[in-house]
């Protein structure tokens, strides 16, 4: 192969995201009756956007999803998607207690792929890990591993 030719034969991509979703005022929304609903329902939206669900589990407060993302769209459109049809479909099925609703925001991370199964474990032990840490504690631990500066209180979780 000479140096002018093109080692690639189109455009190459995998791009891990792990994203977590909170509950509008942390609210205890997600309760263990809509939790399984929720997961399948946040799996087929994934889908629907061109992306690969690989894990999704949480707690009442907030949910961890780790997928791979469809390049041919932005973060933010996928996770705008997600949200406003998840609470549209909970509140119109009426499959919550009270309003469901999601926080403004959204924290997302990439995920090497060497990383890929520590993050899948990470996010299968989201119950245990909660009896010991508080959703504050993990966000924090989260900014500071990922080198993220801290606007205002609201962003913490």
């Amino acid at each position: 192969m000479s140096p002018t030719e093109n080692h690639l034969p189109g455009s190459l991509h995998k791009i891990w995201l792990h994203v977590v979703l909170s509950t509008h005022n942390d609210e205890p929304l997600i309760t263990p009756k809509l939790e399984p609903f929720l997961q399948k329902h946040l799996q087929h939206l994934l889908k629907e956007s061109g992306c690969t669900p690989i894990l999704i589990n949480g707690i009442q407060d907030h949910i961890h999803l780790l997928f791979l993302m469809n390049p041919e769209k932005s973060v933010s459109d996928i996770i705008r998607l997600v949200k406003k049809e998840s609470s549209q479909t909970i509140n119109l099925a009426k499959f919550a207690e009270t309003e469901f609703a999601w926080q403004n925001g959204y924290s997302a991370y990439s995920v090497s792929e060497s990383q890929v199964d520590k993050v899948k474990e990470y996010i299968s032990i989201q119950k245990e890990y909660h009896k010991k840490v508080t959703f504050r504690e993990e966000s924090e631990k989260f900014y500071l591993a990922h080198k993220l500066e801290i606007n205002n209180e609201k962003e913490l979780g």
